[in-house]
């Protein structure tokens, strides 16, 4: 009977521990781990021509202790930018992001021919889709850019083998994206200071000594 009492007592123990502690957690690391905002960018209802190549970066705190979580997806795609561009902002928009016209957006001027770049806003998110030439591309501009002659030129792939655009997923917190935002070290009671006005009062000349 003790036996069965302590075995008893040892399996409750043991199942206490595992509900109160093993699997609080692994669903905590597991949610840690798991970043909701790429886990939102899996979930778009983009072809699998456009997302090849998938690599996802991050940096920041989720909780913004100093810096809010950056985050940047970048993939390839089998087909031309203005394609790609449709199918992405196809997707971003059934998604809920809203097409956000905003200063600085680019922040850095683009050629229209090759590239688009376009800003959305969703609930406390922002995101900047840039789809442009793949790296290839850029290697057969300068490739045939004199300002390289009599250096080593980059690799220039065979005709046909260079097709295809680059995605650029950038999303932050709305918070920490100063686009659009007045400029909070500048006041507005702030002006020029005054020149000194001269006057006769008297108070403004100084008190005689005694002889």
């Amino acid at each position: 009977m003790r036996s069965q009492r302590k075995l008893r007592v040892v399996t409750l123990v043991s199942l206490a521990v595992v509900v109160l502690v093993v699997l609080p957690a692994f669903f905590g690391m597991r949610a840690a781990s798991n970043d909701p905002v790429f886990g939102s960018l899996d979930s778009l209802d983009v072809p699998s021509w456009a997302e090849q190549k998938v690599d996802d970066q991050s940096y920041g705190s989720r909780w913004c202790f100093e810096d809010c979580t950056f985050r940047e997806r970048t993939a390839d795609s089998q087909k031309s930018f203005t394609e790609t561009t449709a199918v992405y902002t196809s997707a971003l928009t059934a998604a809920g992001w809203k097409p956000w016209k905003v200063g600085d957006c680019p922040e850095q001027a683009i050629d229209p021919k090759n590239t688009t770049y376009t800003c959305f806003r969703r609930d406390e998110f922002t995101l900047d889709l840039r789809v442009s030439p793949p790296d290839c591309a850029v290697d057969q501009v300068a490739a045939n850019d004199p300002a390289v002659a009599g250096s080593v030129a980059p690799t220039v792939p065979a005709k046909g083998e260079c097709d295809g655009s680059a995605v650029s997923i950038k999303v932050q917190t709305a918070i920490a994206d100063t686009r659009g935002k007045p400029d909070t070290d500048v006041s507005p009671f702030t002006g020029e200071t005054p020149d000194p006005v001269l006057s006769n009062d008297p108070l403004l000349e100084p008190t005689p000594t005694a002889s």
